[in-house]
């Protein structure tokens, strides 16, 4: 239980590379007692996570700036500036890609947390504003992520699951 206000200045919070996209760790699943993470994501041209579904997290995206292709199941959406996606519960797969030549801004908010914990996990520590070309993965270190996302609640899909 959170018993304190909590207060986070633009500056604080850990940053990490995640698939080419640079994730800032606003507040984290320590800080709430494992009840809700919020991550500020920047998605460069080209950017987003592959397929994947995570059955027992409700995951939310506020479109800050930029436009973003989000693609479930069912329907395709593009996603633009003031846009709100919630992805509940239930384990639906989806994943979202910038496809435009801007930098996209979202705030995700995830509940219960723990994908923050799976990012930092997997992700590699930069500074504000950095960009690391998305990693190549043999099948060792892709076997070992999949191994990991499970450990956080996640079911990671092949790249053109989605079509």
């Amino acid at each position: 239980m959170i018993d304190n206000i909590i207060t986070i200045d633009e500056n604080e919070g850990k940053h990490f590379s995640v698939v080419g996209d640079t994730y800032r760790i606003v507040i984290s699943a320590e800080q709430t007692g494992g009840a809700y993470a919020v991550i500020d994501m920047l998605i460069p041209p080209g950017g987003g996570p592959g397929p994947h579904a995570h059955k027992n997290i409700n995951e939310m995206f506020y479109v800050v700036d930029g436009h973003i292709d989000f693609k479930t199941e069912a329907s395709n959406y593009t996603a633009t500036r003031g846009s709100f996606v919630n992805i509940p519960k239930g384990g639906e797969v989806h994943c979202f890609k910038n496809n435009s030549n801007q930098t996209a801004h979202l705030l995700c908010t995830v509940i219960p947390a723990g994908l923050d914990e799976f990012f930092e996990e997997i992700g590699t520590a930069v500074e504000p504003g950095t960009f690391l070309p998305p990693p190549h993965w043999n099948e060792e270190e892709l076997k070992k992520i999949m191994q990991l996302a499970e450990k956080y609640g996640q079911k990671l899909y092949p790249p053109n699951y989605l079509g």
